[in-house]
């Protein structure tokens, strides 16, 4: 075997995102495409020429092509040993987990995380460092930089690799250690919560659940950890089997796009306990009966509860939220007399904080939930920490909710979603308030009566605490007296347009008015947001596509 030395040219626009680099597969598939960033990984990891690799990806469409590509530049580029999923899988929070286990020096991830799959969606590469987590703007800047000026890159002449056995082989020098991409992630896992109250849960006859793994990565793990370990009924996991166009499905753990788990938990004979996950796992939405966690609650709930499960039963040292995250983990990490932390959106910020053991659990309103056992969002970890609470205080999920708000007081919180609309007019509409927010800090938006005064406008800006590093325009914020809040942001998770996030939140202390159909409640708010982002008149939308 000889390893080719490949001339090539620079593609415009390979600049990882805040989840590495995106784009439809066509793109991806381009001579030379895959193969320009995979070489601009090892020409800037230099750990890796001698190290260890982790490797593998949501099984969607290319996700196989792709690893036999890594792998062959892999052996060209000196790498020891790569550690390789079997089928090619690995949810994303399992390769944290093994990154960290056996102490490799990164991993590459082949995901494009709740996005959907197939010829002609999307596909996407990012590189976790050694500390298992997403790269830092340093790491993807340098692999940015070197896309724009590699001129070759170095392949194996080989055949394809075997993913589908369990073992080892070589690829010249290289060898390929294919491994069961469920066993560590659930050894970890056991070790965090108490399975056998979880069991005895499932056992008891009277508690009935149904998790959607939406055709995506989480399958084989939660038929593996609910239905064997834990002893959870035959089909409690639907949609287990991971296909490369998530079965023409949509694998964003949401409302909207998980309809078919929501409607089998409303009524009196729903099912009392509801998740899904996304893509590449690491992503979660919790149901209860007739009942919807938001992230942000969520991960407040958990923070509250957190000493009730045997992986953090000594309490928590911080939480940390991304910025458009509702408020309500800041009320509990006060009553813990904790730090919190509000980061820009990105599970990256959530790094330095989680190796500097300032934070246990994070959270972003994005359905994402971690801790300080992976350094990546994790959505069956999430789901069985909420089993683990359900066994423990033997309530129901809107039980503990209401205990919740009971004692923190509710923060009402959406998110609106307007989804691939123009770029420019995106733009636009952000510039137009950046130029609004010297303006509007006293004035009375929504009518003088009823209305909401505003106390902050700006567009935030984060330092971080540990390394100093400074992160600029990460959203516009307008916060109002009493606590209440409107987010404006461009995502960057989608290949094509812009999508436009706008988050409202609303505190409310009086348990007597915590009953409010949320939209209901935040409707001068939401009104607020529209007009004065001028959403309709600049995008063309007179509704969003999603409300979560």
């Amino acid at each position: 075997m000889q390893a080719s030395v490949i001339r090539t040219t620079p593609f415009e626009g390979q600049q990882p995102g805040t989840s590495g680099l995106r784009k439809k597969v066509a793109s991806f598939q381009q001579p030379h495409y895959l193969e320009n960033f995979v070489q601009a990984i090892f020409d800037t990891q230099t750990k890796l020429a001698g190290g260890s690799l982790v490797l593998g990806g949501d099984g969607r469409f290319y996700n196989r092509e792709a690893i036999q590509v890594i792998l062959r530049m892999a052996a060209a580029n000196g790498v020891a040993r790569v550690l390789v999923g079997k089928g090619g899988i690995l949810s994303t929070p399992a390769a944290s987990c093994i990154i960290r286990k056996y102490q490799t020096q990164g991993g590459i991830v082949l995901s494009a995380s709740h996005n959907p799959g197939g010829p002609s969606e999307d596909f996407g590469i990012k590189f976790n460092i050694d500390a298992g987590g997403p790269a830092p703007a340093s790491v993807t800047n340098a692999i940015y930089q070197r896309t724009q000026t590699i001129d070759q890159y170095r392949i194996l002449d080989a055949d394809a690799v075997d993913l589908d056995q369990i073992g080892e082989s070589r690829l010249g020098e290289l060898v390929v250690q294919v491994i069961d991409p469920v066993a560590d992630y659930a050894e970890l896992m056991a070790s965090l919560f108490d399975f056998n109250a979880i069991q005895q849960l499932f056992s008891s006859g009277s508690f009935r659940m149904r998790f959607d793994a939406m055709h995506a990565v989480t399958g084989p793990y939660a038929v593996e950890i609910l239905e064997r370990r834990l002893g959870a009924e035959p089909g409690t996991v639907m949609h287990g089997v991971p296909l490369e166009d998530f079965g023409g499905g949509h694998p964003d753990p949401n409302l909207v796009h998980a309809h078919e788990l929501v409607e089998l938990t409303s009524g009196a004979q729903g099912f009392d306990f509801g998740a899904a996950s996304d893509g590449d796992g690491d992503r979660n939405m919790v149901l209860g009966r007739d009942f919807f966690v938001t992230p942000s609650d969520s991960l407040a709930v958990l923070a509250a509860n957190a000493q009730l499960t045997p992986g953090y039963k000594h309490g928590i040292s911080g939480v940390a939220r991304s910025m458009p995250t509702s408020q309500a983990a800041d009320r509990v990490a006060e009553a813990l007399g904790v730090d919190c932390f509000e980061t820009p959106t990105g599970w990256k910020f959530f790094g330095n904080l989680l190796d500097a053991g300032r934070i246990t659990l994070c959270g972003e309103e994005s359905f994402g939930t971690g801790s300080d056992h992976v350094r990546e969002k994790d959505g069956l970890w999430a789901v069985l920490f909420w089993l683990n609470l359900i066994a423990a205080k033997r309530q129901s999920v809107a039980e503990i909710v209401h205990d919740h708000w009971r004692r923190f007081g509710r923060n009402y919180y959406t998110r609106h979603d307007y989804e691939g609309i123009d770029s420019d007019a995106a733009e636009g509409l952000i510039d137009h308030l950046r130029i609004l927010l010297p303006s509007l800090p006293g004035q009375q938006l929504g009518g003088t009566n009823g209305g909401f005064k505003v106390a902050f406008a700006d567009d935030f800006a984060y330092t971080d605490p540990i390394d100093g590093s400074v992160a600029e325009q990460q959203g516009i914020r307008i916060g109002f007296e009493g606590g209440a809040r409107i987010v404006l942001r461009l995502s960057g998770t989608g290949t094509q347009g812009a999508t436009l996030r706008v988050y409202i939140e609303q505190y409310e202390a009086d348990s007597a008015r915590h009953h409010l159909p949320v939209q209901e409640a935040l409707a001068p708010l939401i009104l607020i947001a529209r007009e004065l982002a001028q959403i309709e008149s600049r995008t063309g939308r007179a509704q969003p596509d999603v409300i979560t």
